[in-house]
């Protein structure tokens, strides 16, 4: 029977390094991909005191004048890095769809402490190993950042190895495809907005995301994410409060020559009668393989007689074509 929500997986019987727990995780893990493309998780190892300090210096940030904010700025429309004002992006036109800005703001980081090596510069990186820019006065905000952005690739490390395990890979099969990863932590921040939305201008536009995976940690503000299942119904992401929204990107679905879904999936507005401030907050991970890595479908993944439904594709090519349409309106070109 085909999952049409979005189902609670405990990741405990994972770490406790059984064969049995491990079967167990990726069996579950396994049909969350196939059926809906999104689960959330528990027991994940993330400290819960990293979470609350990375959460409460981000609502300090936002909290700025506007004046602050802009001072960390997003360099370029391609460089995922600095800040970006309410309806400064759309992410409906990452799937080719015009439609108002989004009614958040954010502020993104990619890789810290990034060595300096040919492979990592500019001229073979292009913007994906960028410096990240940062608030001027926030004592303490680059560190946490960094240890979240750090923790973060550590439990997509993890999700991965439940990938490989449940599309019946060898556990570390991605390992060196995302040791040297392009993944950008992006904190957001919702307004609640009581008047002048346009028609069709939602928190976030229907999209699906672009990487191999992505890690959410939202809160429990009215106007939540929800996501489109096989039946074509909108459904809610529950929310758990100590738990992790994970979804996996088109890259993924590549890989795995459709058998897992990238799912479409938007952030909606406050009912219209909702009581008090439903500004809304999240911390989103979105990882992304090394630049380089050719993602093609996995041998696992490709029945006798079957074709490839996608020309391979490198993760990094990938990756900017999508943010640029999704900063540009539409368009291609960087200024």
């Amino acid at each position: 029977m085909t999952l049409q929500y979005v189902p609670i997986i405990d990741l405990g019987p994972y770490f406790d390094g059984t064969a049995e727990g491990k079967a167990e995780v990726a069996k579950a893990v396994n049909q969350a991909c196939r059926d809906i493309g999104f689960l959330v998780i528990t027991e994940h190892q993330i400290p819960k005191e990293l979470i609350e300090r990375v959460y409460a210096l981000t609502s300090q940030f936002f909290d700025l004048p506007m004046a602050e904010k802009r001072k960390a700025d997003r360099p370029r429309p391609d460089m995922v890095r600095g800040y970006s004002a309410v309806a400064e992006e759309s992410l409906s036109y990452s799937m080719e769809e015009a439609a108002p800005g989004d009614l958040k703001e954010s502020f993104s980081i990619g890789p810290t402490d990034v060595p300096a090596e040919p492979y990592y510069s500019e001229a073979m990186a292009g913007p994906h190993f960028a410096p990240n820019v940062w608030p001027a006065d926030l004592p303490g905000f680059q560190q946490a950042y960094a240890e979240y952005f750090e923790a973060m690739g550590d439990l997509a490390r993890t999700l991965m190895r439940i990938f490989a395990l449940a599309l019946e890979l060898p556990e570390t099969f991605f390992d060196d495809k995302i040791d040297k990863h392009i993944s950008m932590f992006r904190s957001l921040r919702y307004p609640h907005l009581k008047e002048g939305i346009e028609e069709g201008q939602l928190r976030a536009g229907a999209h699906t995301d672009y990487g191999s995976l992505t890690i959410v940690k939202p809160d429990g503000a009215q106007g939540g994410l929800q996501v489109c299942n096989r039946d074509g119904e909108w459904v809610d992401v529950p929310y758990v409060e100590d738990g992790f929204v994970v979804n996996i990107g088109d890259l993924m679905m590549q890989w795995t020559n459709d058998q897992w879904i990238s799912t479409l999936h938007r952030v909606i507005n406050p009912p219209e009668d909702a009581a008090g401030d439903q500004q809304r907050q999240s911390l989103v991970f979105f990882h992304q393989p090394n630049y380089d890595v050719m993602v093609e479908c996995l041998p696992s993944c490709l029945a006798e007689g079957e074709t490839p439904r996608y020309a391979p594709v490198s993760s990094g090519d990938h990756l900017k074509s999508k943010f640029v349409r999704q900063t540009t309106f539409g368009g291609s070109k960087v200024a």
